[in-house]
């Protein structure tokens, strides 16, 4: 079969599929911008109207609006530093100033002019990249085969640790060394750092997270899954702590708001920050995953959710400090249950051990003197092993989880980690890291609560006692006087002395142990101090075996990532990273799809539908006000046609996957359409194999998001700071 040159890779499907491929598919890929010039004509081809060299430029239009928040993805849609992102991924802000009195999180909230505008969550951020530099002979030009695994794990690390160092001697400026392929490649990204993040604007619970859990990662959507931050700095312009004298934040660009939106079959585009896929791990690790890890993590989250709910009530303190982390349970449970059908559904074993097949084919044929063979066998037995250390750890990292025991391991690391030289520390303790960590420690008032956490550790600590003796660890044993048939009424007693006589829940004693010596924190009384300092030991040999393992991996992964991309470069496709956090574009159409016989997904939904699911309760209780202009028409200039209606979200068969919530939906010419926001339950499984048939995103429409503003909010000052365009690009106000 003849392939063109320079396609984008359809990795995932066996050469077997791809020969039986229809001519119209959707495009696997989340490409690095500097890809995008190798597949400019498939580009061009499905309709983007700039040109690709254009969007590969990270820093100018529109690649420079896009912005991380760590986590997700924002963009600057003003000049004011107005930043837009998903409702989820502002939830912990509105969370964190939700109090009973005042809850955001069912209410909404709109700030009615600057002054107003409330302090997003400690730690939020908006980073904005500047800079970007291929240092892979920097960081691993100079290192040799023969080191062990954790000596090369250190070489590499200190590498990095330099390169980010100097990098960060621009004052406001954080970077990072980010790992390409396997390590075959690094990059340096420097990112200007805005820490004074400011709540703008998010609309009530009601329409941010209509349908709730019962509609995450299913169609048809109707979540208004949007709100907004403001970026602020010093009045000099550069990256400044929260304070009142600070001033909005003038990007270098932001994007056109279109009121015009799309139709089904128009081209889109998203620009974000993926977190991870695994479109290349072996099949031992797939297999590991997929028959163990994820029921087993499954079956923990359903026990993790029971606890939180059992120990706290609706709209209490309580429950409202814990909301951002049960969604994100209830969403990880959900999107697992996902990935186990979705695995079993395309033999996802069977597509993995046909792949590797082919890949050991090719190795034999056209590179058997290169290496690729060894590595890839070795490789595998170090996957092997790395499953026996997953498993062997799982309960004991659990039952290690409460909140007070992580802030006293995390202090005294600290304490000992101080006693290096800066460039010495472990990452996450060295001085650039101090503010964060400040920041953790006060979000923690908003986050914890004492009956909730043991509720949580109990849940914990009963799986960690059915597993064998050989997977316990004695100082958390002796530590806890934990024993084989300890009862319930036992090991609460137990749990209730920690609690009882912890200081760590105070915010000020938390901060001011940061200067503790480890001398000081060895005498502590405080249970939590004791149980971390006891635990010290095992968890310092538990690190030192996973850098082993990570040193090891840094020589083989590279080389089996050289085969993957010289035998597909062979095959004529362009072979892209998997997600690593870093900026990605992927691109197709607006499109339904049919993922199984018989089910059939429009593209588009629109507000009737809300009538239609709306039962008064939550989580398909919209606001009155909503109902009554739905059953009015008052539809204002944001109808599409097609659908006689205001389309509220609609499917795209992007690639995309967790991390790339908020994320920038462009349409050819680069104006914001929508934000994508998650994806059909049949396609979560794309994080491992990409389906052409069920691969689908799902995106808030931007008319959907400007209707609510307009007609449900009177957000009319916002809107008036946008600039919002119709169909061929001309001002809507």
């Amino acid at each position: 079969m003849t392939r063109p040159a320079n396609r984008p890779l359809l990795l995932a499907s066996s050469m077997i599929a791809l020969a039986a491929a229809p001519a119209a598919h959707a495009v696997e890929g989340m490409f690095t911008p500097d890809q995008l010039p190798e597949i400019a004509a498939d580009l061009r081809a499905k309709g983007l109207q700039l040109a690709p060299e254009q969007i590969s430029d990270l820093t100018g239009f529109p690649m420079g609006a896009v912005v991380s928040l760590g986590g997700c993805t924002a963009s600057f849609v003003s000049p004011q530093g107005l930043v837009v992102t998903n409702h989820h991924c502002a939830y912990g802000s509105i969370q964190y100033n939700s109090t009973e009195e005042n809850n955001y999180l069912d209410e909404g909230f709109l700030a009615a002019s600057f002054d107003a505008e409330l302090p997003a969550a400690p730690g939020s951020r908006v980073y904005v990249t500047v800079d970007l530099d291929d240092v892979t002979d920097d960081v691993t030009g100079g290192l040799s085969d023969s080191l062990t695994g954790e000596a090369r794990f250190a070489a590499i690390d200190s590498a990095r640790k330099a390169l980010v160092a100097e990098c960060e001697e621009d004052e406001g400026h954080r970077c990072r060394v980010a790992s390409f392929h396997g390590g075959l490649q690094y990059k340096l990204i420097k990112q200007l750092e805005i820490k004074d993040v400011r709540l703008v604007y998010a609309p009530a619970g009601p329409v941010g997270k209509y349908g709730g859990d019962i509609d995450n990662w299913m169609w048809p959507r109707h979540t208004g899954d949007f709100s907004f931050y403001r970026a602020y700095v010093g009045s000099d312009g550069k990256s400044a702590e929260y304070s009142e004298d600070n001033v909005p934040f003038v990007p270098p660009h932001t994007l056109k708001v279109s009121g015009a939106g799309l139709d089904d079959g128009d081209f889109v585009m998203v620009a974000g920050y993926p977190g991870s896929t695994s479109r290349y791990t072996r099949l031992a690790e797939v297999r590991n995953t997929f028959d163990w890890g994820y029921p087993t993590y499954q079956k923990l989250m359903e026990d993790w959710i029971g606890a939180i709910e059992g120990a706290s009530e609706p709209g209490s303190d309580a429950r409202i400090k814990y909301e951002s982390r049960l969604a994100g349970l209830n969403n990880y449970m959900k999107n697992l249950g996902g990935q186990i059908d979705g695995a079993r559904r395309v033999g996802l074993v069977q597509r993995r051990a046909q792949r590797e097949a082919a890949l050991n084919s090719w190795i034999a044929a056209e590179a058997p003197d290169a290496g690729y063979a060894e590595a890839i066998r070795a490789l595998d037995a170090l996957s092997a092993e790395s499953a026996r250390a997953q498993r062997a750890n799982y309960w004991y990292n659990n039952a290690t989880r409460p909140q007070l025991l992580g802030v006293a391991q995390r202090l005294y690391r600290l304490s000992q980690e101080r006693l290096k030289p800066d460039a010495e520390r472990e990452s996450g303790y060295q001085e650039r890291d101090m503010d964060r960590m400040r920041e953790s420690l006060t979000a923690l008032d908003r986050r914890y609560d004492p009956t909730v956490d043991k509720a949580e550790w109990m849940t914990f600590l009963r799986g960690y006692l059915a597993q064998p003796s050989a997977q316990r660890v004695a100082a958390l044993d002796n530590a806890l006087g934990l024993r084989d048939g300890m009862s319930d009424a036992a090991l609460s007693a137990a749990l209730d002395r920690y609690y009882a006589s912890s200081r760590l829940g105070d915010l000020d004693t938390r901060l001011g142990l940061m200067d503790a010596t480890p001398d000081a924190l060895e005498a502590s009384a405080d249970p939590f101090m004791r149980l971390a300092v006891a635990l010290y030991d095992h968890e310092l040999a538990m690190e030192a075996a996973s850098k082993d393992r990570a040193g090891r991996r840094a020589v083989l992964q590279p080389k089996y990532m050289e085969a993957i991309i010289a035998w597909q470069k062979d095959q004529g496709f362009t072979a892209y990273p998997d997600a690593n956090s870093t900026l990605r574009v992927t691109y197709g159409n607006v499109m339904g799809g049919s993922p199984k016989d018989g089910m059939r997904y429009d593209p588009f939904t629109k507000l009737e539908g809300i009538l239609e699911k709306d039962t008064g309760e939550d989580p398909f209780n919209s606001p009155a006000e909503q109902l009554a202009l739905i059953r009015a028409k008052d539809h204002g200039p944001y109808k599409l046609d097609s659908i006689d209606s205001v389309p509220v979200n609609f499917l795209t068969d992007l690639d995309s996957t967790g991390g790339n919530s908020g994320s920038a939906t462009l349409n050819a010419r680069g104006e914001l359409v929508g934000l994508l926001f998650d994806g059909t339950i049949e396609s979560v499984n794309s994080d491992w194999d990409f389906d052409p048939r069920t691969t689908r995103s799902i995106h808030v429409d931007s008319r959907y998001m400007l209707w609510v503003m307009d007609k449900l909010n009177d957000a009319d000052h916002l809107l008036d700071e946008m600039d919002i365009v119709g169909a061929r690009g001309q001002s809507m106000r």
